[in-house]
């Protein structure tokens, strides 16, 4: 059964999830939220389309295999709505065959991931077809207070004057900078800033979480970054 439905009052980006598995929607729920998104659900599919209608959410995670239709005939009939025709659309699949891959991004969606996933992948995939759908959200130019990060020239500024930082720190700054006061998890920034790389850890993260605080410091700005105990990092907006 759908949750009640109102439009989002909050700036967050707002994902509409559609899956049938109580215990799936929660680590989505869970996951989501952490990450800062606001989160809806709809559990079949007739929910799932009058729920996307009545909050145009900015992103839908839409299960393959639901109760009595399936997420492939949804994600059709969405494409067809004009309000949400132009929705973000990632398809949730236990479905392994390419075959099967390439019908669902014939039929409307931007992106799938397979059963089983990890949130990390999870939430690394909503975040780039999010960026794909609007390029607004990738702005050349990050500000939190004083501190400034221009994309284009790849250069940092406190109170306009520049910081030093390797191309690692540049890129975790750019990452928390993209949400400030939310908490980053270490599997979240390794996937941003690193990708799926084996040889990674969080003990990687923490050396470089270090310097690229040594470095804000040493130019003369105050600590930005708070550690989140148990989680990873945030950027402190004030």
């Amino acid at each position: 059964m759908a949750q009640a439905i109102r439009k989002s009052d909050t700036n967050k980006p707002h994902v509409l999830v559609v899956e049938d598995e109580e215990a799936l929607v929660v680590l989505l729920r869970y996951n989501l939220e952490r990450e800062g998104y606001e989160v809806s659900v709809a559990m079949d599919g007739d929910d799932a389309v009058f729920m996307a209608e009545a909050i145009e959410p900015d992103l839908i995670l839409l299960d393959w295999m639901l109760p009595g239709r399936s997420g492939l005939s949804i994600c059709r009939e969405i494409r067809t709505n004009r309000k949400l025709k132009t929705t973000p659309i990632i398809m949730v699949t236990a479905r392994g065959e390419e075959r099967d891959m390439i019908q669902g991004l014939k039929n409307g969606a931007d992106d799938y991931i397979r059963k089983p996933f990890s949130p990390t992948e999870l939430l690394a995939r909503v975040e780039a077809v999010l960026r794909r759908s609007d390029p607004e959200r990738e702005a050349d130019r990050l500000e939190v207070g004083e501190l400034a990060l221009d994309r284009n020239s790849v250069q940092v500024e406190w109170q306009k004057h520049p910081v030093s930082l390797s191309l690692t720190e540049l890129r975790l700054l750019e990452v928390m900078m993209e949400r400030p006061n939310h908490a980053c998890s270490r599997d979240f920034l390794i996937t941003r800033v690193w990708g799926e790389n084996d040889e990674v850890d969080f003990r990687t993260v923490d050396v470089n979480i270090r310097r690229l605080r040594q470095a804000l410091t040493e130019a003369g700005a105050p600590d930005f970054v708070r550690t989140v105990r148990g989680v990873g990092y945030a950027l402190r907006d004030g």
